[in-house]
C-alpha cells in the first residue's frame, strides 16, 4: 500500500476534522482501497476496514505501534509495543462464511453502518443487544435478541468474534504495579488518526517557521525533500 504524500495528509487530516470517529475510519479506508466508494466501505464487515486501517498505518508510519493504556485497577500507565504484522496474524481469516448460526439464529458480521445506529445509544447494554438485533438474518419469525438468554446472547457473541475476529483486537494486559489483568480493545481508526493529526501538526509548524523565515508559499515547501526541508529549519533554528 502506497503511503500518503503530506500534501494528501493534509487533506485528508483536514476532511476528517469535522466528522465522526466512524466516518473519519470510513474516510481513511476510503483513501487505502480508492476503487471503493464510502457507502459499500460502510456495509464491509468491521474486521475488513480494521485490516485495511492497520495496513494503513503501516504504510504511513512503519509497523511498530507505540502505545499505551492506563491499569482499570490502579491508574499506572502501561507502555504497549506492538507489531502490525503480529496484529494481523492474531486474528487469522476467520472461518471464512459470510453469516454465523447460533442456535438456529442467522447473524453478519456487525458493520460501520451497524455502529453508528446505535452510537447515541447511552446504556452500552442495550447498544449492544442493539447491535445484535441489526445483524441478525431472516428476523421476522425470530425471537427478540432482547428476549434471549444471557448464555445464548454470550454464545451469539462467541460466534460473531469467530465469523470476523478482526473486528476487535483485544489485548491481553497485565499491570506490573498492581498485577490486575485484564483485556483492552484496541482502536484502531482511533490511534491511527491521532497519529495522523500529530504528524500533520507537526508539518504544519514546520510550514510556518519556513514560511517565516523565507516568505515560501506552502506548497513550494511541501515540494521540498524531507532532508531539504530538515537543512533549512536547522538554519532557522540556529
Amino acid at each position: 500500500m502506497r503511503a500518503p504524500s503530506e500534501t494528501e495528509l493534509l487533506a485528508l487530516w483536514e476532511s476528517g476534522q469535522v466528522r465522526h470517529p466512524i466516518d473519519r475510519m470510513l474516510l481513511l479506508c476510503a483513501w487505502a482501497r480508492p476503487q471503493r466508494q464510502l457507502g459499500p466501505l460502510a456495509d464491509l464487515p468491521l474486521g475488513s476496514i480494521n485490516i485495511e486501517l492497520l495496513r494503513l498505518r503501516a504504510a504511513c508510519f512503519g509497523p511498530r505501534i507505540d502505545a499505551y493504556t492506563d491499569c482499570q485497577a490502579c491508574g499506572e500507565r502501561l507502555t504497549l509495543l506492538l507489531d502490525v504484522d503480529q496484529l494481523l496474524a492474531g486474528v487469522g481469516k476467520g472461518d471464512g462464511q459470510d453469516w454465523t448460526e447460533i442456535g438456529g439464529l442467522r447473524f453478519r458480521a456487525p458493520t460501520s453502518r451497524d455502529l453508528a445506529a446505535v452510537v447515541d445509544e447511552p446504556d452500552p447494554q442495550a447498544a449492544a443487544l442493539r447491535l445484535l438485533e441489526s445483524c441478525l438474518i431472516e428476523a421476522e419469525q425470530a425471537p427478540a435478541v432482547a428476549d434471549l438468554t444471557p448464555e445464548r446472547i454470550g454464545a451469539i457473541e462467541a460466534g460473531l468474534e469467530a465469523l470476523d475476529p478482526a473486528a476487535d483486537f483485544g489485548l491481553a494486559l497485565t499491570c506490573d504495579a498492581c498485577a490486575h489483568s485484564w483485556v483492552a480493545s484496541l482502536d484502531i481508526g482511533a490511534l491511527l488518526w491521532e497519529e495522523i493529526s500529530d504528524r500533520v501538526h507537526a508539518v504544519l509548524l514546520e510550514i510556518h517557521e519556513l514560511a517565516h523565515a523565507y516568505g515560501w508559499s506552502e506548497p513550494e515547501i511541501l515540494a521540498l525533500s524531507p532532508k531539504r526541508r530538515a537543512v533549512y529549519l536547522g538554519l532557522v533554528r540556529i
